[in-house]
C-alpha cells in the first residue's frame, strides 16, 4: 500500500478561505481583548485616585467613567425613577435613581442612590424610600450607564415614578426638561438608619474572558479546517492507490 496525496482545488480553495477567516476573526477578536485590557487597568488607576469634584460644567462621560466622584447638592425629590430587574443576592428589585441639582447651578447628575426590593406579585408597588432634604454631598463612582436589560414591548415613557427597564441620562434630560450630566453616579456609603437602600454595586464587566474565548474559537477552526483537508486528502490518495 502507497500513500498519497489527492489534491482536490475545490477543498483546497474551501479551506484557504477557512484558515483566512480563522485567523483573521481570531486577531480581530484579540485585539478587543488587548483593548479592554488596557481599558481596565485604566479605570483600575482611575478607580484608586481622589474624587473628582462634580459641578455645573458639563463632562465628558469617558473622562469620569469609573472615577471616584463627589457632588454637592439638592435631590430633586418629584423625579425618583426605578430600573427593573435588578436582582439582588436572588431578590428581584429596582435601582432608585434620582437628580440632584448641583450646588449653586441649574446642572442636574443622576444618582443611583441604590437597590430596593420589589414586593412578590405586585409589580405597579413601588418600594418606600427616605429622601435627604436640603444640601447633601453625595460620593460614589461615576457610570457612563446603569447596565442594559431586556426590552421586551414598548418602553414605558420617562416620567416621575416610572418602572424602567432601561435610562440613558440623555433620555431623562429630554423627558425633565433638565441640564444633566452624561453620566450616573453609584453612590457609596453606608444608606441611613432603617433604609431599605442596599449599595451593594456589582464590579463593572469588561467581559476580556469572552474575546479570549472566541480567539481561540476563531484559531482552532483555522487549525481543524486545514487538519481535515490534510487528513481526508491521504485518505482518499490511500484508497486510490490500493
Amino acid at each position: 500500500m502507497r500513500i498519497g496525496f489527492r489534491f482536490r482545488a475545490i477543498p483546497f480553495v474551501a479551506t484557504v478561505l477557512l484558515v483566512a477567516l480563522g485567523i483573521v476573526l481570531g486577531r480581530w477578536q484579540d485585539g478587543r481583548a488587548a483593548q479592554k485590557i488596557a481599558l481596565q487597568q485604566q479605570m483600575t488607576a482611575r478607580a484608586g485616585a481622589a474624587p473628582q469634584v462634580v459641578g455645573a460644567a458639563l463632562l465628558a462621560a469617558a473622562d469620569v467613567e469609573l472615577r471616584p466622584v463627589t457632588v454637592t447638592g439638592t435631590f430633586v425629590r418629584e423625579w425618583p425613577l426605578f430600573l427593573n430587574n435588578r436582582p439582588q443576592e436572588g431578590k428581584a428589585g429596582f435601582y432608585l435613581l434620582m437628580p440632584l441639582r448641583i450646588d449653586g447651578s441649574n446642572t442636574h447628575v443622576l444618582v443611583a442612590r441604590g437597590w430596593l426590593p420589589r414586593y412578590t406579585g405586585q409589580f405597579d408597588r413601588l418600594p418606600e424610600f427616605d429622601t435627604p432634604a436640603g444640601t447633601v454631598t453625595i460620593t460614589g463612582m461615576a457610570r457612563a450607564g446603569m447596565g442594559h436589560v431586556m426590552q421586551l414591548g414598548t418602553a414605558a415613557p420617562v416620567a416621575p415614578k416610572a418602572i424602567l427597564q432601561n435610562l440613558a441620562p440623555d433620555e431623562f434630560a429630554q423627558a425633565s426638561g433638565l441640564t444633566v450630566q452624561p453620566f450616573f453616579i453609584e453612590q457609596s456609603g453606608p444608606a441611613p438608619a432603617g433604609d431599605k437602600l442596599v449599595r451593594n454595586w456589582p464590579a463593572p464587566s469588561l467581559n476580556v474572558e469572552k474575546h479570549q474565548g472566541y480567539a481561540f474559537q476563531w484559531y482552532a477552526l483555522a487549525v481543524m479546517a486545514l487538519l481535515f483537508f490534510v487528513i481526508t486528502g491521504f485518505r482518499r490518495g490511500t484508497k486510490q492507490n490500493d
